[in-house]
Parts: C-alpha cells; sequence; structure tokens
C-alpha cells in the first residue's frame, strides 16, 4: 500500500482544502448536521486566513468557524486524545457561544451554537461514531434550549463497508483515508461529490502554498518540542543541583546538631568534675 504524504489529519490541509472549495464545505457541513444541502441559503467562512506568523503559537487551532442559515458553526479535526477534549470542546462552545452577543444585545437574540468534533480516537463507551449533545432534563428529556448543540464523530468507530449512497459515511472515510487505495476505493463508488473532493484534495497538496505553510508548521511543532524537551533538561539538572543541595544542608544541620549535643553534654561533664573537685 501506498501511504499518503498528507492525510486530513493534518489540519493546514484541513482547513486549507475546504476554505479554498467552500461549496465541499457547505455539502459537508449539510451531511454532519443532517440538514438538506438546498436547505442552506446563508453560508459564510468567519475565519478563512492561515497566518504564518501564529502557527507557531501554542494553542493555535486551525478550526473552520462558520455562519449556516444564521447559527454558528464550528468545525475542527482532533488527532490526539489529550484526555480533556469534551471539556476542551465545551470550552469552544462557550467561547463561540457568548462573543456572538455584542454591547448591548439581547439574550434571546443569541444564536444557535454548534461545534462539530471529528476525532480520530474513541471518546464514549458506545459502538455508534456518531454522538450528538444538547442541553436537556435528564429524567423528561425536556429541552433547555436548542441554542446548544455538539457532535462527535470518532473514526476508529466506523465500519469499514460503505454504502454508495452514505454521503455520510463517504466523507468520514475521505477523513479516515491513509493510503491512495483508501481514496481509490471511494472514487470507484462514482460518487461525484466525493469525486470533486478527492480532486481538490490532490490540487491543494501539489501547490507551493500549502507545502510552504506545513514547512513552517512542521518546523514551529520541532522547535516548541525541542524547547520542551531543553526546559525538561534545564528542569532536571536544577532539580538535581537543588536536590544535592538541599541533602548538603540536611547532613550540615545532623553535624552542627551532633557537635551542639557533644558540646553540652562536654559542658556537663565539665561541671560535674568542678563539683567534686570542691568536695575533694
Amino acid at each position: 500500500m501506498t501511504k499518503l504524504e498528507y492525510t486530513l489529519r493534518h489540519d493546514t490541509l484541513f482547513k486549507m482544502l475546504f476554505v479554498k472549495y467552500p461549496e465541499l464545505l457547505k455539502r459537508l457541513v449539510a451531511v454532519l448536521i443532517s440538514i438538506k444541502y438546498e436547505s442552506i441559503e446563508q453560508f459564510a467562512v468567519i475565519n478563512p486566513e492561515i497566518s504564518p506568523e501564529t502557527l507557531g503559537d501554542k494553542f493555535c487551532r486551525l478550526d473552520i468557524n462558520m455562519i449556516v442559515n444564521g447559527q454558528r458553526t464550528d468545525l475542527e479535526v482532533q488527532v490526539e486524545n489529550e484526555g480533556d477534549y469534551p471539556d476542551r470542546s465545551l470550552y469552544y462552545w462557550a467561547r463561540q457561544y457568548s462573543t456572538a452577543l455584542g454591547e448591548g444585545g439581547k439574550f434571546r437574540d443569541l444564536p444557535r451554537t454548534v461545534i462539530i468534533n471529528i476525532i480520530y480516537f474513541k471518546q464514549f463507551e458506545c459502538k455508534e461514531f456518531h454522538s450528538q449533545f444538547e442541553a436537556l432534563e435528564i429524567t423528561r428529556h425536556t429541552r433547555l434550549t436548542d441554542k446548544f448543540c455538539m457532535h462527535y464523530f470518532e473514526l476508529p468507530k466506523l465500519n469499514k463497508k460503505i454504502k454508495t449512497d452514505d454521503n455520510l459515511m463517504l466523507w468520514l472515510a475521505f477523513f479516515n483515508a491513509k493510503t491512495e487505495e483508501d481514496l481509490a476505493k471511494i472514487e470507484k463508488m462514482e460518487a461525484p461529490v466525493m469525486k470533486e473532493a478527492i480532486s481538490a484534495y490532490r490540487h491543494v497538496v501539489a501547490t507551493n502554498e500549502f507545502k510552504e505553510i506545513e514547512r513552517l508548521r512542521s518546523l514551529a511543532r520541532h522547535n516548541e518540542a525541542s524547547a520542551l524537551y531543553n526546559a525538561e533538561q534545564r528542569g532536571e539538572k536544577r532539580g538535581a543541583q537543588r536536590g544535592a543541595k538541599a541533602e548538603r544542608e540536611k547532613w550540615q544541620d545532623v553535624v552542627a546538631d551532633k557537635d551542639a549535643a557533644l558540646a553540652e553534654q562536654a559542658a556537663l561533664i565539665a561541671e560535674l568534675q568542678t563539683q567534686i573537685n570542691k568536695k575533694n
């Protein structure tokens, strides 16, 4: 099998591809949130830029933030399970929701806010690859508000068998593709939108713009890892030095205590000897 040099696990590729091809993005989002493509009357990407100077930032997120029929919609991929992803994605939702309220705005005018997470690890203890969360009362399942919605698509749970007419599975298989054979398998299903998506993917990865941004991102990650390693080494060295100093200080204290005890004992012996001499 021929491994793909770049896959949609690369957030630079993910963002560049769908920003440069907004119609593909619109079709993808329609499938992910289960609405008809034809029903989308308003669609705009709010953060299309990839600023080179921010690529080295530790918390740089190459998500895609959109307005879809008046609702805020954020799409992102997450490769590594760092143990806190539900909390992180909830934070992203809260930030998107809260920043939609302008000065003097009314709370009832806040838009429905949807976070779409395509993740490359298992997050929930269930067999379903798609989980949708909303704000519901836990026993009556009464909805508190329709303004909260979070989707998680867990790629490791995908069924390897894909039907030609299952657009959701086709898109997720595209995100999960690791080899040329994986892409060829999707292309053979003759789904026009997927042929277009794969063609767009091949075009983007061949551009100098993508290669340069990916080079800068990789360099930033390498520099960050090197800086972290060096900081850890310096910390261990300082810790060892502090440990050695503390050990020396501890034994110095022990010796000082011993010397003080011996001096006290010597003084007591001298006093007793003086008293004996007086009696004699």
